[in-house]
């Protein structure tokens, strides 16, 4: 199970990657633009400042991955035979085994001055980042993300 979900999420991100004009856009532009960009906005935003003034922006897109497994076993009560006695009760015995991650895209943004300097994808935890037209500046359109 935990495999065909590993497969699964490569196979819909294999053909997507970061297009190198999608974070290049971002250069030279206000941070502003950044406080009401759609997508972003449904990020969860961390911000971070340098001793040389430069303000960090990580928008995180994650998700939570939970996968769990187990089995048990059933032991019949045991009653020798010749005895009247009631027999020992039935047992069962369990066992579960969950592994949980959190594969994210940090989309970095360096800012100094109220200006993007850059923008740097980095996948972490198994995430692959991707970028297209939604993810420019000045995208204001619907999008399911």
């Amino acid at each position: 199970m935990r495999l065909t979900a590993v497969l699964l999420v490569l196979s819909l991100t294999g053909c997507m990657s970061v297009r190198q004009e999608d974070v290049d856009a971002w250069a030279g532009r206000p941070a502003a633009e950044l406080d009401v960009h759609p997508v972003f906005l449904t990020m969860r935003m961390v911000r971070t400042v340098t001793p040389d003034g430069t303000e960090i922006r990580n928008y995180t897109n994650s998700k939570d991955m939970v996968s769990c497994g187990g089995g048990g076993t059933v032991s019949p009560g045991f009653k020798p035979q010749g005895y009247s006695a009631v027999a020992a009760p039935t047992t069962y015995s369990s066992n579960v085994m969950c592994t949980s991650s959190t594969p994210t895209c940090n989309n970095l943004f360096y800012i100094k001055g109220g200006i993007v300097q850059r923008f740097t994808p980095v996948g972490s935890g198994g995430a692959r980042c991707f970028t297209d037209e939604r993810m420019r500046p000045g995208f204001s359109g619907p999008v399911n993300y």
